[in-house]
């Protein structure tokens, strides 16, 4: 058996690989101590990258260890290695697996352990950490990975491992993102890392479960997360049927959107529209104002600011507010065109498993807020409106998509925390919210105009927007959305109160505000005033995902495909359709502090890819798009899409 020495925090620790028969025999008998004590074992994968549904991939090593010991399965090519690690994950009551998500669908594609029975054993260590302190450690917080919580907490002169592996991977001519495929399992540093990483979270676990408790954490959240977490795990499992055909022609035509609009872009001597300088001077010499710098100094030319200049509101509508710059409306669509090919188009295209499915990361606990995330594609940052990008993502066959979202959660949710009378009155009543706030300020011969303003102001109160924000957002005036906001103040006092309890609570507590579900959310000192959006950004987040465990408790999870913000995307046969659409949207709607959460059932059932309930303008889309003129298989397979 080969084995590795060195220490940590003072402890000399010892990574042994087996060989032999009987070296799996001494594993046997370590996996049979720490079962016997109930102990918690470390237990952490090495692969051969991140895409671990794509043809090919594969299961290197499979590692168990507790605070000095630890033990690499050799599992590539070794039947016997991988037995040996099938049986220790059957026979261990208690695992640590730091960002378990992965390592759940790794050992349940690729080692034939069904996440279901592991995953109610396992503790991931990352989901503690977040639990303390959500931030990165660029934010001002301690961080979230392995390595950077073990320097804080563990040893700080632990071996960087990591950093030897790279200097490996640059040696045998790979980069970090290609050396995992290449570089020898046999090599010390290898084995070094795998076994290291065991033996840190085991030791990482009980301080961390440390602080939740000195912090008042509840265990009820901690379980939670973990439940939430296992959710979408099974949808990652599950993925989702890629239109293919329409993936590649979709690619194409991105290509040429973007070339077209660069070239547009160049009339104007912006040569490459990633160019801020270039695209800034231009702009200034076509006589724009420009006065907001960024840390460096330069001009700032972001896509609020792009979008603004185009006279184009945040779904790429026309605002009719001004006359909109050629330049800044080239440069967002040919930005936009290069952006979706990459992150997209190509990620759909190239992402696909043997079975012609992509599984899209979901990353159920991101951000400060706890907000989830979507990754490989990034399909949450998707414009509301728009079926492009949907259309290539199918229903399985023989299914519907299905898409329930809720009514204004947000606003709801704001109404309920804040206990704001009148905004809870006027939710009892049914009222469109943006309108009756219109109507309260305006009087009853509001515009939409005025509709849209207040709409804006509210979700400002959400997100954190503040004036200038909604004033290139809508294009009034800055003095007219002041005193928008001022009004929108005097008509919803609980809200301003509200905010300013949050804040004081803040700076009581050390800068962090608590949710009704017990989670820390810090603030920082120069923002305090975020404490409002972040707890209802943080709580919204919470109501679906309590959502999810519901639907999980009532079998439904096997019909779910994503969670995207306040909506739930689902496929489910033609025959039940509508009753699943149904049955989800009851389980999502619900009182909250006397406020209801109701779920949209309008066109919630629609056709056979996610973007058939986007597309009914399509025909007049397509006749419109010189693309699809110029490719009529691709214009009517866009058309019939909504069938």
């Amino acid at each position: 058996m080969k084995h590795f020495d060195y220490l940590v925090a003072g402890d000399t620790t010892v990574t042994r690989v087996p060989e032999t028969s009987a070296d799996i025999e001494v594993f046997r008998s370590f996996v049979e101590c720490q079962a016997r004590d109930g102990r918690v074992t470390g237990v952490d994968t090495e692969t051969d990258g991140l895409l671990m549904f794509s043809p090919g991939y594969r299961l290197r090593t499979v590692q168990f260890g507790n605070e000095r010991d630890a033990y690499v399965l050799q599992v590539q090519d070794r039947p016997e290695m991988a037995e040996a690690a099938r049986w220790a994950l059957a026979r261990l009551p208690r695992m640590v697996v730091h960002n378990a998500a992965f390592d759940l669908l790794v050992l349940d594609r690729h080692l034939s352990m069904p996440l279901e029975e592991l995953a109610p054993r396992i503790t991931d260590s990352k989901i503690l950490a977040h639990l303390f302190d959500p931030r990165l450690k660029q934010e001002g917080g301690t961080g979230l990975g392995l390595k950077e919580l073990s320097a804080l907490h563990v040893d700080p002169s632990a071996p960087d491992t990591a950093g030897d592996l790279t200097a490996v991977f640059r040696s045998i001519g790979e980069t970090k993102a290609t050396g995992w495929r290449a570089i020898d399992i046999n090599h010390p540093t290898y084995l070094q890392y795998a076994g290291l990483d065991v033996i840190l979270a085991s030791r990482l676990l009980p301080v961390l479960e440390q602080q939740l408790c000195k912090v008042g954490v509840p265990q009820q959240l901690v379980d939670f997360e973990h439940r939430v977490m296992t959710i979408c795990c099974k949808m990652m499992r599950r993925g989702m049927r890629v239109d293919q055909d329409y993936v590649r022609a979709l690619v194409g035509r991105l290509e040429e959107e973007a070339e077209r609009y660069a070239g547009k872009a160049a009339q104007y001597g912006v040569t490459s529209v990633n160019a801020t300088a270039q695209v800034s001077a231009a702009l200034v010499g076509m006589g724009e104002t420009l006065t907001e710098k960024t840390p460096s100094g330069a001009l700032k030319v972001d896509k609020a600011i792009l979008l603004d200049l185009a006279d184009l509101d945040t779904k790429w509508q026309p605002r009719g507010t001004r006359t909109p710059n050629p330049l800044a409306d080239a440069v967002l669509h040919a930005k936009r065109a290069g952006k979706w090919r990459t992150s997209y188009g190509v990620a759909m295209r190239d992402g696909l498993d043997i079975d012609g499915r992509i599984h899209p990361n979901i990353n159920s606990l991101q951000a400060r807020t706890a907000r989830m995330s979507i990754s490989g594609p990034p399909l949450q940052q998707l414009p509301s409106g728009d079926w492009t990008i949907r259309r290539g993502l199918l229903a399985d066959e023989g299914h519907r998509v299905i898409s329930v979202d809720y009514s204004a959660v947000e606003m709801r949710v704001l109404a309920a925390l804040a206990d704001e009378p009148v905004m809870k009155q006027a939710i009892a009543d049914g009222r469109d919210l943006h309108g009756f706030t219109a109507e309260l300020i305006y009087g009853p011969d509001y515009t939409s105009f005025h509709r849209k303003l207040c709409k804006g102001v509210g979700f400002g109160k959400v997100y954190g927007g503040g004036a200038l924000t909604l004033s290139r957002q809508t294009g009034a005036p800055l003095p007219d959305v002041k005193k928008a906001i001022a009004a929108y103040d005097r008509t919803y006092r609980g809200i301003k109160r509200y905010s300013g309890h949050l804040q004081r609570e803040a700076r009581a507590r050390g800068f962090v505000v608590r949710t009704p579900v017990g989670r820390r959310l810090p603030l920082d000192r120069d923002r305090v005033y975020a404490a409002t959006n972040y707890m209802v950004q943080s709580t919204a987040r919470d109501v679906l995902c309590q959502a999810l465990i519901d639907m999980d408790d009532k079998g439904l999870t096997d019909y779910l495909l994503l969670p995207i913000h306040d909506e739930v995307l689902a496929s489910a046969p033609e025959d039940v359709a509508e009753d699943v659409a149904r049955e989800i949207a009851d389980t999502m709607s619900m009182d909250f502090f006397g406020v209801p959460l109701d779920a949209d059932l309008k066109d919630a059932v629609s056709g056979y890819s996610w973007g058939s309930g986007y597309m009914k303008d399509a025909k007049t889309m397509v006749a419109n798009d010189a693309w699809y003129a110029a490719h009529p298989d691709a214009a009517k397979a866009a058309e019939l899409a909504r069938a």
